[in-house]
């Protein structure tokens, strides 16, 4: 049985990589820190003994490291931790697989790219340029992990699926949109209707990684096989747009929610938010990786239904 390690298993994406590992017959570790217990070891992984203890007693085929720090706003806040944890962490995780031989895939983000009007798609080749704090580390995260041979980047957009009870919708910058919705039945909510954004399932995401770890472990020349690759839903939208679908799914009136065009400018915590940063998804499609994605809508009216119930 292959054994993997995944990072940041206690968050939104890490969960169903651990997920969709274990179901595939993996002898799988998912890692976290504060939120830790059961099947998830509490891992600092910025602490390199603890790393190495890690690495020497599990001896992971593959590893998936979803640990970050995901926010935008935070990031711009706290840069130098942004940086320890989506840089030097992810150093560390890269240069222990690439002494064990486990093959590595890196969770990027598709704010490596300036996002700037009329640019995207963006293909894996196109130059990044990051437009804030939050792009930047993960961009030198790809850098650091590219120095090591057996790793693969992966880069997403905003993600929504299943959420932890105990968190609710604040995982998803996608998800706790209906909680926007909700606030604007009682009072104006304004929304953002000038980003395009292309929201992709976490259990989309976690099958994409479980099809790259299983193509290039059982390749004889993975060293012929993209570095970098792309995954993104085609659903494009806007966070108006997005909590629009919500309101004609919940039946709700839309009429609380302002719609907010004046983009393009840094919020009130100083992060600048890009225009459209699609993600093009040529590389896994050349590979044979399936990019088809769960209906928005579709997987939207069935979470709300099971809350209904």
């Amino acid at each position: 049985m292959p054994a993997a390690i995944i990072s940041g298993a206690t968050g939104f994406l890490g969960r169903q990589v651990l997920k969709a590992f274990t179901d595939a017959g993996y002898q799988a570790t998912g890692t976290g820190f504060s939120r830790a217990s059961g099947q998830v070891r509490k891992v600092d992984i910025q602490d390199a003994n603890a790393v190495t203890k890690l690495f020497d007693e599990v001896k992971p085929q593959v590893v998936v490291h979803c640990a970050a720090d995901r926010q935008p706003d935070s990031c711009t806040k706290n840069p130098e931790a942004a940086h320890k944890l989506n840089v030097t962490a992810t150093d560390l995780l890269a240069s222990q697989a690439a002494k064990h031989k486990s093959f590595f895939i890196y969770i990027s983000t598709d704010y490596v790219f300036p996002g700037i009007e009329g640019q995207a798609p963006y293909k894996t080749t196109d130059a990044p340029k990051p437009p804030n704090i939050y792009g930047q580390t993960k961009l030198d995260g790809e850098t650091a992990v590219l120095k090591h041979d057996g790793t693969v980047v992966l880069r997403v957009p905003v993600l929504y699926g299943p959420t932890d009870p105990t968190e609710n919708n604040k995982e998803s910058a996608v998800n706790v949109l209906m909680d926007s919705l909700y606030k604007s039945q009682k009072e104006p909510v304004k929304m953002d209707a000038w980003a395009i954004r292309y929201p992709t399932n976490v259990e989309d995401v976690a099958r994409v990684c479980l099809d790259v770890a299983e193509l290039y472990t059982s390749s004889s020349t993975p060293e012929k096989l993209p570095r970098i690759l792309q995954f993104s839903s085609e659903d494009r939208m806007t966070k108006y747009e997005i909590t629009q679908t919500f309101a004609e799914i919940m039946g709700l009136p839309l009429d609380g929610v302002v719609a907010d065009t004046d983009g393009g400018k840094p919020g009130p915590d100083g992060t600048l938010r890009p225009y459209d940063c699609h993600l093009d998804t040529s590389e896994l499609q050349k590979l044979g990786i399936d990019v088809a994605t769960i209906d928005f809508v579709a997987w939207w009216k069935r979470w709300v239904g099971a809350y209904r119930h």
